[in-house]
């Protein structure tokens, strides 16, 4: 199972096998030379370079711009739909207010 977040240790490790990888990858070492440092085969190296390579396509793909959607939080939504309706039924209650205050003004054409 993978953690949710990676440890310090982990991270250090993951930096340390990409710094590997860019160096092969930039001709600086050999891959036999970079799996020799890191202790594994040279079939495992292959493997997380081909691991790290599609993460990174992956990282720079287009994605669409601005923030991304917050999560729909039910209660929320039912708490926000329900302010709204209160809101509403306040202003009709105001107007009415007011309209029941105007017609218990005495005329004052009459006086």
């Amino acid at each position: 199972m993978n953690d949710p977040q990676p440890s310090a240790h982990q991270q250090a490790l993951a930096r340390q096998r990409a710094q590997w990888i860019m160096q092969v990858r930039s001709g600086v070492l050999s891959a036999q030379e970079a799996a020799r440092q890191l202790g594994i085969s040279r079939k495992t190296y292959y493997k997380w370079e081909r691991r790290a390579l599609a993460a990174m396509v992956e990282a720079l793909g287009n994605r669409e711009q601005g923030r991304p959607p917050r999560p729909l939080d039910p209660e929320k939504e039912a708490l926000q739909r329900q302010a709204q309706e209160l809101q509403a039924k306040l202003e009709v209650l105001e107007q009415t207010e007011q309209i029941r205050q105007r017609l218990e003004q005495p005329d004052k054409k009459k006086a």
